[in-house]
């Protein structure tokens, strides 16, 4: 009895493991926002929890298929090679079937307890992700990871459905912000691991195209970011604490943005410069959409 309880737990974990729980945590911390900002103030409980319980089960479906199907490139990445599924901890096939069960108990829980927009919302994400980025686009082009991130700025647009029972061009807006963040957040962890990458025969941005290039498009979409997240003032009509807030993260973004593409020629200070933006973008979007639920209750 002593050998079988380390051995479950194990199993529990790796099964955990492959939702990967880190990204699920870094979803929540846009999809609840939004929920206050649909209700203008505090939002309805059991729409609100729907989305917390719903939206953490589609992530961790979409995860989980992710984790099974990538498990042969993450099997030689070093970054990666400990994931449950590249080591066999877990079986392809329980994993497929842990990704469909946590695919329908997200369904039934924004469809009873929010709505079925909301619903239909969370499968459009998990299919988008398992089979759209997952399966079509990760190892067949640079552009991988700037369509594949659509999945990750649904929950917005699940947040928005399922307390307000429809979409308008705030929660768009929203999804576009996330959108535009995605390749400037992504690509920095990918230039510190693109030897990796390249071994796996992933196309990411930075293993295809010389650096110079990649930093060239991360300033660009860093600026585009910057300017959806303002035009939510108006289309979102966004007080001052917002509006303040949007300009001087968006400028410290930039800032970071542009160091980046300074140090491209010192690889050390590329490498330095990347993380930097890395751990920054994660700060920016978490502190914006801070921003974005506290703001509604100032006006």
């Amino acid at each position: 009895m002593t050998s079988v309880a380390p051995v479950s737990v194990r199993r529990v974990r790796a099964m955990v493991a492959l939702t990967k729980p880190r990204i699920v945590e870094l979803l929540l911390a846009t999809a609840l926002p939004t929920c206050f900002l649909a209700a203008h103030g505090l939002p309805p409980l059991w729409p609100t929890v729907a989305v917390l319980v719903g939206g953490s089960l589609a992530a961790g479906s979409a995860n989980t298929f992710n984790s099974v199907y990538d498990r042969d490139i993450d099997a030689v990445m070093p970054r990666t090679h400990n994931r449950p599924a590249a080591r066999g901890q877990v079986s392809a096939a329980t994993a497929v079937v842990q990704g469909f069960v946590l695919g329908l108990g997200s369904v039934v829980v924004l469809a009873f307890m929010a709505n079925l927009l909301s619903a239909l919302l969370a499968v459009a994400a998990i299919a988008f992700y398992a089979v759209g980025y997952t399966m079509l686009l990760k190892r067949r082009t640079p552009q991988n990871i700037v369509w594949g991130g659509a999945a990750g700025c649904m929950p917005v647009l699940i947040a928005w459905a399922a307390i307000t029972g429809g979409l308008s061009w705030t929660p768009i807006l929203l999804f576009l912000v996330v959108f535009l963040w995605t390749p400037p957040h992504y690509w920095p962890l990918a230039i510190k691991y693109r030897d990796e990458y390249a071994a796996a025969g992933v196309p990411m941005l930075p293993v295809v195209r010389p650096l110079p290039e990649t930093a060239k498009q991360i300033i660009r979409y860093s600026w585009a970011m910057v300017a959806a997240s303002l035009a939510l003032i108006p289309v979102g009509a966004m007080g001052w604490l917002y509006g303040v807030g949007a300009i001087v993260l968006g400028a410290a973004f930039i800032v970071l943005a542009y160091r980046l593409r300074a140090s491209i020629s010192d690889p050390d200070k590329t490498l330095v410069a990347a993380m930097r933006l890395f751990h920054g973008s994660i700060s920016y979007l978490a502190l914006l959409f801070l921003l974005v639920a506290v703001d509604p209750f100032l006006h």
